[in-house]
């Protein structure tokens, strides 16, 4: 793909010095031809060549990012599968109940909720 690019590259330099060093051209028609002729369609092409590309970086980053989460997952689920200290009867448990209702009494050391006066 670079080829192509290179060569076209090289054959619109050569338009736009010949533009420039003929006796009735200009430099700005040597820029205005570098531009059209060669910068403008060499960037299309370009753009429309590197596109399977793009999409297979998009693919890789996203199973990457997908490998990680379900990783995470994994390791979230052992973690809650290995069993947890028994607490002591007197200090209610934080956690929601079998039911997933929360629980009736606050740990202990636990904050209070205060509403905003009016």
């Amino acid at each position: 793909m670079y080829l192509i690019v290179i060569a076209w590259a090289y054959v619109t330099l050569m338009m736009a010095v010949a533009e420039a060093t003929a006796p009735n051209g200009t430099v700005l028609g040597a820029i205005i031809t570098f531009g059209l002729y060669g910068l403008l369609p060499m960037g299309i092409l370009v753009y429309i060549l590197g596109t399977p590309s793009r999409k297979r970086a998009i693919k890789a980053r996203e199973a990457a990012e997908q490998a990680a989460y379900d990783e995470a997952q994994r390791q979230g689920a052992a973690e809650a599968a290995q069993p947890e200290a028994i607490a002591h009867p007197a200090v209610p448990s934080p956690l929601p109940d079998a039911g997933s209702e929360a629980p009736a009494a606050a740990a202990l050391g636990a904050a209070v909720a205060v509403r905003k006066e009016p």
